[in-house]
């Protein structure tokens, strides 16, 4: 997004993120695999290199369109909704955090209502396992259009720059964790719900049933699944015996990432 001055930041949270994940999942998984992660990670590191230079190429391109190539984004901007009102900073940011998380479940709500949206989010569910790898299973079309629209709204709010970082971290850690292939104790799980979306929460958004997988759209704050009813607390068959994926697509290509790239064309 906006805040792209600390890529390096970024960069070390998420390789952070994926190492203790990556930990927890072995010692504490939540489901047995059906597919050996050595078929499954080429293709979601694959996504991970392709996407990288769109988001940054898309990032730059926005921020010299919009504030030339030598300004950039101001720490306290005065354009935008948020500085009209008066509040101050740090209620700003709280502000833009709760409702950039808005924007994005807004955002992926289209995914799932739109046709030309969905082609290219089912790249992402075209999963048929679930694990922290999946969070970076996403079309590089889906990528600069997602981008666009969260700097977009940036951009409208006026957010200080600090809550754009404080999001950008949020949207590094939060989707591997809640797609992760981990089990947290139900208690700590039927807590952490109330406020932050948990993996048993998102693992019925990956649901082969349609009536489940057009649920729980949100990947940081669970209000907004409650909020607009989208809300489903577990799958019908039990997280163990859940089938994930797509149901048109049951076979192995869709561990091969040609055959993803290629998807929403199909």
């Amino acid at each position: 997004m906006i805040a792209s001055g600390q890529p390096w930041l970024i960069s070390l949270v998420l390789l952070g993120t994926a190492l203790a994940l990556l930990l927890a999942e072995a010692l504490f998984p939540r489901r047995r695999r059906s597919l050996a992660r050595s078929r499954r990670w080429p293709a979601h590191i694959g996504f991970v290199l392709v996407n990288m230079p769109v988001e940054r190429g898309v990032q730059a391109l926005v921020s010299i369109a919009v504030f030339g190539a030598a300004t950039g984004y101001a720490p306290q901007p005065d354009f935008g909704l948020l500085p009209l009102t008066g509040l101050p900073g740090w209620v700003q940011g709280v502000l833009a955090i709760a409702l950039l998380d808005l924007a994005v479940w807004a955002q992926h709500w289209a995914t799932h209502r739109l046709p030309w949206l969905w082609r290219l989010h089912r790249v992402h569910h075209a999963d048929r396992d679930l694990d922290m790898s999946t969070a970076l299973r996403f079309h590089p079309l889906e990528i600069g259009l997602s981008m666009l629209f969260k700097m977009g709204v940036a951009l409208a709010l006026g957010a200080p720059l600090w809550a754009l970082i404080v999001f950008e971290l949020l949207l590094a850690v939060l989707p591997m964790f809640n797609h992760a292939n981990l089990a947290l104790p139900l208690w700590l799980d039927s807590v952490l719900r109330w406020v932050i979306v948990t993996p048993d929460m998102h693992r019925v958004h990956h649901s082969t049933r349609r009536v489940e997988h057009d649920t729980n759209y949100g990947f940081c704050l669970s209000i907004w699944d409650r909020l607009f009813r989208t809300y489903c607390p577990r799958p019908s068959g039990g997280h163990q015996t859940m089938q994930i994926g797509l149901g048109d697509y049951p076979g192995p290509e869709t561990t091969r990432l040609g055959w993803a790239m290629r998807l929403p064309f199909r």
